[in-house]
């Protein structure tokens, strides 16, 4: 009978070694509690985010100075009184295409009336090869710079870039001279060309102007000069015509000369004199005729700057 009990007892469980009971089912602990893999890397990241913008702030370059730049290049220009004038004749060809891009186009109204009159006092010493004009008035583009308005720095930032370039297709000469004025013209050109262009039309209309540009003659064309000259036109092609009359009126039958030479020189004299006046009094209506169209087109463009 007790053996049959001993049958029927429950078997003990078996032990870890540890004394902790055995998984007899072999079901993997399942950690609810997570770790915190990522707790360590936090700092390490915060001071990389700090150390990369700090770096870039500290690579990212500063805009350069437009004074500065401006006075680089009135340095540049402190060439020898002689240096234009011993260029050879194909970088003073490039010298006076130069001149033409510095001046070129309504140059008082982009640029204003004081630097407009020194870029075309500028453009002339080139084209003269006036190497110590040219010095003396570069070197008072960074004084001149402070009274500029911001379309006048974009319009002389276009006009330095386009020159500049100039400059620099005339390649080595010298000890590098072309090339430091090339590169100081076109990096200023280009800071200053970046300048936003603000729309300065007030309530006032501001009339336009056009240059006329023959040699060392410049005239600032505007409206009332275009009449000006139109009546002066009219009024010479009257003076013209009238002479021109005068000397037809006169017969030839009048004409009393020792010898036949004197009387031919005095027929030869008499058809110059009458092509001359009536090539004047032609010309002369040609010229009126074109002032009052350009008076008339400046008149439509100051009724569409007004509107």
């Amino acid at each position: 009978m007790s053996s049959c009990l001993l049958l029927f007892r429950p078997l003990p469980s078996p032990r870890s070694p540890r004394g902790s009971p055995r998984n007899l089912y072999r079901i993997p602990a399942v950690n609810l509690k997570p770790e915190k893999h990522f707790s360590k890397l936090k700092p390490f990241a915060r001071n990389a985010v700090t150390e990369s913008s700090s770096s870039s702030s500290s690579d990212s370059p500063k805009s350069p100075d437009p004074q500065f730049l401006l006075q680089e290049l009135a340095d540049s220009f402190n060439l020898p009184p002689d240096y234009f004038s011993q260029l050879p004749s194909d970088l003073r060809l490039d010298l006076n295409d130069a001149a033409f891009d510095l001046s070129n186009g309504p140059v008082m109204e982009q640029c204003g009336q004081e630097l407009g009159m020194m870029l075309l006092n500028i453009s002339r010493a080139w084209e003269t090869a006036d190497t110590s004009t040219s010095t003396a008035l570069v070197n008072n583009l960074p004084v001149l710079f402070s009274s500029l308005t911001s379309n006048n720095k974009s319009a002389l930032g276009t006009r330095l870039t386009s020159a500049g370039r100039r400059f620099q297709s005339m390649g080595q000469y010298g000890q590098g001279e072309l090339q430091r004025i090339s590169k100081a013209m076109i990096s200023t050109g280009k800071l200053l060309s970046a300048t936003p262009i603000v729309d300065e039309t007030g309530g006032g209309s501001k009339e336009e102007t056009r240059m006329f540009k023959f040699g060392e003659l410049q005239i600032e064309l505007t409206r009332e000069k275009a009449y000006i000259g139109a009546a002066i036109g009219f009024v010479y092609g009257i003076i013209s015509w009238e002479l021109s009359q005068g000397i037809q009126n006169v017969p030839e039958s009048t004409f009393q000369y020792a010898n036949e030479n004197a009387l031919l020189i005095a027929k030869s004299l008499r058809g110059t004199l009458l092509v001359l006046f009536y090539g004047s009094t032609v010309l002369s209506g040609f010229a009126t005729l074109g002032l009052l169209l350009l008076s008339r087109e400046l008149k439509s463009g100051k009724k569409e700057e007004g509107t």
